[in-house]
């Protein structure tokens, strides 16, 4: 007889990223049939009672553990779970038990000390603990997503009157006094300094400057709406000044999705008073990509441009017909590259994140003609982690468009990093395998990483490449694949 177990946790807590491993662990426990511990916001208790689960009342601030067995002598073994695996996300680096957290963000620092802030708990969170970090008179980067624009407005002002940096509200990649955070990849130190309106495109960036044999000295996120016009480039111009007054820092790049015109001329019209030299890399229509924008700035230090790495046997064409590309993005940033590309030739691209409001995609994701999904757009990651660290969504939707006998190729991202998959290869490499088995659609990979990344760039693209896929490191390389493929280029 199946039976369920709902008990609240006033005022325990655990991030999201430590939940869904709690949640798999409890539920691999023999006799759990479903299981999920999470904080009882309202996106996690809608998925809760979608799982059928009945749950008392609860402030976000306390946690659920929801649990469905198939026997009820099975209980005392998966709440056991539980607590083992709580007691495992909450181990330090060392191996020993944490002591009891702080409260709050500004004990933490009264605590422990230091000049930045990260913030990562659910966007709606977020304001409360970026402005304790700036009470206390530190930077703050929010990793936090869905965080309201009139907050991170508010936010920046205040940063800004104190002389403080706010990175974010989901500013996803960052590397401060040679450190990386969120998902950065490791590099190596050097000259150039990077703010980044965009996460994956700074770690394009950093990935082909280390191809190149180029050091990062620091890359500044700044949130990928610090150039829009609700924002202003009011943490684009302070993290300018930063590496501006960094000695160590003889070149800057910005990089960013499409900015808002208006910003971005106000933006380079400060950059042009400052003594270190600014490169801009902003996306946009009949704008450089950013591997050519990376080829000029190695221009500019006096560096050869390398030929950038590919792995595996060039695709070709199937025989199988379709006329459309598809692509499967995790960044934001190299989805809106691959669009603006692909637009050039092939027209226009729908998208959950398109480049007109009239190409958007329904809740489906599957309509006719070329689409390009960004799977970590905040619609698609309420509720559940970015796809960097969970792909199970994108890798349901591979299947799916190989199984369209519209799509003609298909072109993906792998993004590498601290914080990413410990292995994306090795759940993605099967997938494309599976899905080239369909009807033999050819697939084209951009893999974002470098040499000394946990994951092993060559180790990752290699897979890939066994499994049938062409790899690339550049995503503009690519993006340009997949638009020869799908307009019947090496047939």
């Amino acid at each position: 007889m199946t039976v369920e177990h709902v008990e609240i946790r006033p005022g325990a807590y655990a991030d999201s990223v430590a939940l869904l491993q709690v949640s798999r662990d409890v539920a691999a426990t023999p006799g759990v049939t479903a299981a999920q511990v999470a904080m009882a916001t309202e996106l996690n208790v809608e998925v809760l009672q979608g799982m059928g689960f009945t749950l008392p009342a609860a402030s976000p601030n306390d946690m659920v553990v929801a649990v469905r067995l198939d026997d009820e002598s099975a209980l005392p073994a998966a709440l056991a779970a539980v607590d083992a695996a709580l007691a495992a996300a909450r181990k330090g680096s060392s191996g020993g038990e944490v002591t009891a957290p702080p409260r709050t963000t500004g004990s933490a620092l009264r605590r422990a000390g230091g000049d930045l802030a990260l913030v990562s708990v659910p966007g709606a969170s977020a304001l409360v603990e970026a402005m304790d970090a700036l009470d206390a008179g530190v930077d703050v980067m929010i990793f936090s997503d869905n965080v309201p624009v009139e907050q991170e407005l508010a936010m920046k002002r205040i940063a800004r009157d104190r002389g403080l940096l706010v990175m974010g509200p989901d500013c996803g990649t960052a590397v401060v006094g040679g450190v990386g955070l969120g998902f950065a990849n490791t590099v190596s130190p050097g000259s150039v300094g990077i703010v980044a309106a965009s996460g994956t495109g700074c770690q394009q960036i950093l990935a082909l400057l280390d191809a190149a044999g180029v050091g990062v000295a620091a890359a500044l996120g700044v949130g990928g709406r610090d150039l829009s016009a609700a924002i202003g480039g009011i943490s684009t111009t302070t993290a300018l000044d930063r590496l501006d007054a960094d000695p160590s820092v003889e070149q800057v790049v910005v990089v960013s999705k499409p900015p808002a015109a208006e910003v971005a001329a106000a933006v380079e019209k400060y950059a042009a008073g400052l003594t270190t030299p600014v490169r801009f890399a902003l996306l946009g229509a009949g704008q450089p990509d950013l591997t050519t924008q990376v080829e000029a700035l190695l221009g500019d230090l006096g560096v050869a441009v390398p030929a950038w790495p590919t792995w595996g046997t060039p695709a070709v064409r199937s025989a199988s017909g379709g006329t459309a590309l598809r692509g499967l993005f995790v960044g934001g940033t190299l989805c809106d590259e691959a669009m603006l590309l692909a637009a050039e030739t092939l027209g226009p691209i729908r998208s959950n994140i398109p480049l007109s409001p009239e190409l958007a995609l329904d809740s489906s994701l599957l309509e006719p003609g070329h689409l390009m999904i960004d799977f970590g757009d905040d619609g698609l990651t309420r509720g559940r982690a970015h796809p960097m660290i969970d792909p199970t969504l994108r890798l349901e939707h591979l299947a799916k468009v190989a199984a369209d006998p519209e799509t003609a190729v298909i072109v993906m991202d792998v993004v590498l990093g601290h914080g990413a998959e410990d292995d994306p290869a090795a759940g993605l490499a099967p997938a494309i395998a599976a899905a080239r088995a369909i009807r033999d659609v050819p697939v084209v990979v951009a893999c974002v990483g470098t040499s000394a990344d946990p994951q092993g760039l060559a180790r990752q693209a290699e897979a890939l490449a066994a499994a049938g896929a062409e790899v690339h490191l550049s995503n503009a390389a690519a993006t340009r694949r997949a638009i020869a493929l799908a307009t019947g280029g090496a047939r």
